[in-house]
């Protein structure tokens, strides 16, 4: 009798080392991984205020917004583009997010309008083509710290943020993370003025190049207004910079919430008829929609071995199938060429995306 009890007291404790060893694996393989990027830094100071600096607020929010991040999700992985008073090129950033492979991509900037003192007010930016003037203004503002670069030419294919030509290759950018991008961007404007206690001057969209080169959900947030007194002083109080990051972290908690629920989804979609194959196969990824298509064979019937299949809340489009990711990449290049210019290749290993 004694030795029965031994043998279930120790298959119950194997039991339960067991269960928690397999859910440390599939916690570690669903790990979230933000990238937070405080604006401008260094020998860019970004917009100025009264009394402070853009880089020295947007840094400020981000490391405390990290800090929250951390005490609550000990699972969510963190990185910064920058933690000091250094300068990080804005090609830098987003490969800070891209080598990664972040979920979410957080820029946090400060606007300013020494010209309109009494203008203020909260806005979240997307990449994409700028609807009126005064987006484009803000994107010149923020796009000018690449004049801080030493080899922006050539980096930046020419690219001039002054001028207003340049941004015409924005129009022409269809990033598929879009969608998502802009549902998390109204979260952050709807916890940012929450109550009526902030200005909304609303979600928009502008060719950012930040944002431009980044390949998951992201997102520019401007705080406030350095020229206007009263958002100077919410931002550069310890207060004002609290309720900002605490803020911040409530529009996080709704997009996590929904992340998290797309990673009980099996993928790719069982009603999608793709074939699952294992070993590693290249695919080039050419749209993105939030409601699944009916037919999207025939919708797509223009293109080869198209499948389907649901990653991060959304359905995705892939066609072609390749061992040699060259060959992949040649592929992806025909598909830009016949109008699918967000096209890209992505990675499959024994039928799940990498």
């Amino acid at each position: 009798m004694q030795r029965y009890e031994v043998m279930s007291k120790f298959c119950k404790i194997f039991f339960l080392v067991m269960t928690i060893i397999l859910s440390a694996s599939r916690f570690s393989q669903a790990q979230m991984i933000v990238v937070l990027d405080a604006g401008h830094g260094g020998k860019d100071p970004g917009a100025l205020g009264s009394k402070v600096k853009e880089k020295d607020v947007t840094l400020d929010i981000a490391l405390k917004l990290g800090k929250l991040i951390t005490a609550k999700y000990p699972d969510v992985k963190v990185i910064y583009t920058r933690k000091k008073d250094t300068f990080v090129t804005l090609n830098g950033r987003a490969a800070v997010a891209n080598k990664n492979n972040a979920d979410l991509f957080i820029s946090i900037h400060c606007n300013s309008l020494p010209s309109s003192p009494a203008t203020k007010g909260v806005e979240t930016f997307v990449m994409g083509e700028h609807r009126n003037n005064a987006n484009l203004q803000v994107a010149k503002s923020e796009n000018a710290s690449i004049l801080f670069e030493d080899d922006s030419d050539s980096s930046y294919d020419g690219f001039d943020p002054n001028s207003t030509e340049s941004y015409i290759i924005f129009s022409l950018v269809q990033s598929e993370h879009k969608m998502q991008s802009l549902k998390f961007a109204e979260k952050i404007q709807n916890q940012l003025v929450k109550g009526g206690k902030r200005k909304n001057r609303g979600v928009q969209q502008a060719g950012f190049l930040v944002l431009y080169k980044t390949s998951m959900p992201s997102v520019l947030v401007e705080l406030g207004f350095l020229s206007n007194k009263e958002e100077e002083k919410l931002m550069t109080s310890e207060a004002g910079k609290n309720e900002i990051a605490a803020a911040l972290l409530s529009a996080f908690d709704d997009y996590k919430n929904n992340w998290d629920q797309s990673k009980t989804i099996v993928s790719p979609d069982p009603n999608s008829n793709v074939t699952t194959t294992s070993g590693t196969i290249y695919k080039v990824q050419f749209d993105s929609r939030s409601s699944k298509l009916k037919d999207f064979k025939s919708h797509y019937k223009s293109l080869d071995n198209v499948e389907e299949y649901f990653h991060n809340g959304m359905y995705k489009y892939t066609a072609g199938r390749f061992t040699d990711k060259s060959d992949a990449d040649k592929y992806c290049e025909q598909l830009r060429k016949k109008g699918y210019s967000g096209a890209f290749v992505v990675k499959f290993k024994d039928g799940k995306r990498e």
